[in-house]
């Protein structure tokens, strides 16, 4: 199967694509029984397999060994995969390219940033020359055969923006991102910025894009929606309640069947059913 292509199919398809933020195996299985595309995102992955922020910790076999078991679990979803700035060296950055399409990747984003990196709504952002990053998605790009490569730019200023989208358009990428987008404004000059070249939109909750429903996406010009961290933050507060009622009822577990909650007998139907994807793939 070539993943880039049917990622490229389903981009091409009418209205916007949403693809999930994942953090681990078990949020994307749930995440899976909902959407057909999936997101790995460096805050995500930094927060889950580290414990720390997104700034530039997360080691490149760490990130190809998640990829690996998500595509056996996930056979057919479409899996897109954030590289950051390709972990800083070109030349790593090609290899980490060919090894996730060579385990069924259908795609990554490589970012225009500097170390030391933030997440793309962060504060205090620093990009590369744009020379720099052409050079080395120009090298990226020449790396893989079908996967499908996401140019991102984290630029602030206004002018840069522009000008870097415009740029990254112009490059064979299959798709633009403009980070940290702060309005509904500035969505619209950059679809007309990047011309026919398809655009993605990252949300994230509490950061400093607006919030925007696939349908105003969608009539935005907006191709490719990724969701980067609802597994992450929905875990973070039900987590956080449900020790909090365990500790205030004296350890008395909760009724499953009186609540609702889940069990041993759920969750092991869930990651059965990834045994079934697997074996029937």
């Amino acid at each position: 199967m070539l993943y880039g292509n049917a990622l490229r199919d389903e981009i091409a398809s009418a209205g916007t694509t949403p693809l999930i933020g994942v953090y681990d195996m078990y949020s994307a299985s749930l995440a899976a029984g909902h959407y057909n595309g999936l997101f790995v995102s460096g805050f995500g992955f930094a927060a889950s397999y580290y414990g720390l922020p997104d700034i530039g910790f997360i080691a490149w076999p760490d990130m190809v060994a998640f990829a690996e078991r998500l595509r056996g679990a996930f056979p057919r979803h479409h899996l897109l995969v954030d590289i950051d700035d390709g972990y800083v060296d070109t030349e790593l950055a090609c290899h980490v390219v060919r090894r996730l399409e060579r385990s069924g990747i259908s795609g990554v984003v490589l970012e225009d940033q500097q170390r030391p990196r933030r997440c793309g709504h962060a504060d205090g952002k620093q990009v590369l020359p744009l020379e720099d990053y052409l050079a080395k998605l120009d090298r990226v790009l020449a790396s893989r055969t079908d996967l499908l490569v996401v140019a991102r730019t984290d630029a602030t200023d206004d002018e840069d923006i522009m000008i870097r989208a415009k740029a990254l358009a112009a490059t064979d990428a299959d798709v633009v991102l403009v980070d940290g987008v702060r309005d509904v404004g500035a969505i619209r000059r950059i679809r007309e910025a990047v011309g026919t070249k398809p655009l993605l939109f990252n949300q994230i909750a509490g950061g400093k894009s607006p919030r925007l429903s696939l349908t105003e996406l969608a009539a935005l010009g907006v191709d490719v929606a990724v969701y980067s961290t609802p597994c992450l933050f929905a875990a973070h507060r039900a987590v956080e309640d449900a020790l909090t009622r365990l500790k205030t009822s004296d350890g008395l577990l909760p009724d499953t069947g009186a609540t609702g909650g889940a069990g041993v007998a759920e969750s092991t139907a869930l990651l059965v059913d990834n045994l079934r994807r697997h074996s029937t793939r």
